[in-house]
């Protein structure tokens, strides 16, 4: 048998092993180790998982990822997240849909500190959900809000899925934390304008809310000032070359710290479920990579990616086509697997490909990593939705999922944009110390 065909084999036991709810790392590890053992024995596979597992578990790189988890659980449990709504809801609340609006922003603001997709949304949903179901929002509108602003925790920095990327592709994590600002900015400010366009077509989706002062406006912003100071020394001093992305994320977490140490927010209690969460997260993202890295190096035996690469090279297909083919690629198995399972199994073999066809892979990242955020808030996975109906059963999974939908639209516009305004993502990464 072709050592191609045994690739392909393992790849579909895989998908099979996901689909009988097997978790992803060891779905991704089994018919790696097996396929291994098969074309190169016990020996070569010994050798392997000795050097993957040690190599990588302890790379300096990698450990970003814990101090970034530690920094956004210990904001949260300061209190930051219900005070950033509070801040916007004193500015968007007399709009109609003011609060979705105010989700969305302070959705965006918890995402600087989170760097999870996930998080953002279980702790904006338990927050603004009862809020906006009390004015009179339409479910549907309540559940899209929150949903769509959860979506930003992968993609303004810090984020996880990035960082993941980055080791996957050996691109700089810096450069590609620094390239999610500006369309992070971007999606944010879209995602807004889609309420607004939605409430203007039809009124009852929201109420108009109450005004505040121009007074209590301004009085308001001391709440976003410890956010908005740890994101300019942790971001910003990448930027600025001051500190590698593992000192920033150590940093980031000594900030938190302290923050809720001066906040006296931080009992015991708390302080035991805020490392217990970082470890329990930590070692699910750890088994995740490892699992990643043993499934890349079975690959490269087969010489699978490169083979689908050149395959897809010399198919005559010009760069467009086969850019729009991988964004659909993307948004089917968003509707069939999670996010994580997606970036690591499809990475290592698009990466020739995209190499091959020299789009810049900085860019691909943000890419990637939008039009994941689209799957987070499909049916029938949308991992997002059913975070925010465990959080508040209140909203049914279809009406949340239906109020989602409308905000897939400005993610693909985001991505058309950036396929053809590449610099919205790459100009900040260009211009770094």
């Amino acid at each position: 048998m072709a050592v191609e065909t045994i690739g392909l084999l393992a790849i579909l036991a895989m998908f099979l092993l996901m689909v009988l709810r097997v978790p992803i790392a060891i779905a991704m590890g089994v018919p790696a180790l097996v396929g291994i053992i098969y074309l190169k024995g016990f020996g070569t596979l010994s050798a392997a998982i000795e050097s993957i597992v040690w190599t990588h578990s302890t790379s300096y790189a990698l450990s970003t990822i814990p101090m970034f988890i530690l920094m956004g659980e210990l904001l949260f449990v300061a209190g930051i997240t219900n005070e950033l709504f509070t801040t916007f809801r004193a500015w968007f609340g007399r709009l109609r849909g003011g609060l979705g609006m105010a989700t969305i922003a302070a959705s965006a603001g918890f995402a600087a500190a989170s760097g999870s997709s996930i998080a953002t949304t279980g702790t904006m949903g338990v927050i603004t959900s009862k809020e906006m179901l009390q004015a009179g929002y339409a479910k549907t509108l309540t559940g899209g809000s929150i949903v769509a602003g959860g979506t930003l925790g992968i993609l303004i920095p810090p984020s996880t899925i990035l960082i993941l990327y980055g080791m996957l592709t050996g691109e700089s994590i810096g450069k590609l934390l620094i390239a999610g600002i500006f369309p992070g900015i971007l999606l944010t400010l879209f995602f807004i304008l889609t309420i607004a366009i939605s409430v203007k077509i039809n009124p009852n989706l929201a109420p108009l809310g109450e005004s505040s002062t121009w007074k209590e406006r301004i009085y308001s912003l001391r709440h976003t000032v410890w956010i908005i100071l740890l994101f300019a020394v942790v971001i910003g001093g990448m930027y600025l070359g001051w500190f590698s992305p593992t000192e920033a994320a150590g940093i980031g977490a000594l900030g938190a710290l302290i923050i809720a140490l001066i906040r006296k927010k931080l009992t015991w209690r708390h302080g035991i479920l805020v490392f217990s969460n970082t470890l329990k997260t930590t070692g699910f993202l750890f088994a995740i990579v490892l699992g990643s890295f043993v499934l890349n190096y079975f690959l490269v035996i087969t010489r699978l990616p490169n083979l689908i690469a050149t395959f897809i090279t010399d198919s005559g297909l010009s760069p467009g086509v086969i850019f729009l083919l991988i964004i659909i690629m993307y948004l089917i198995l968003g509707a069939i697997m999670d996010s994580l399972s997606m970036i690591v199994i499809t990475i290592p073999i698009l990466l020739p490909i995209i190499q091959g066809l020299g789009f810049d892979l900085i860019w691909f990242g943000i890419i990637i990593v939008l039009v994941v955020e689209a799957g987070l808030i499909t049916p029938p996975v949308g991992m997002n939705c059913f975070v925010l109906n465990g959080v508040a059963p209140e909203l049914k999974i279809e009406e949340i999922f239906k109020g989602a939908l409308r905000f897939v639209i400005p993610i693909l516009l985001l991505v058309t944009l950036l396929y053809f305004i590449p610099e919205i993502a790459l100009y900040l990464p260009s211009k770094m110390f």
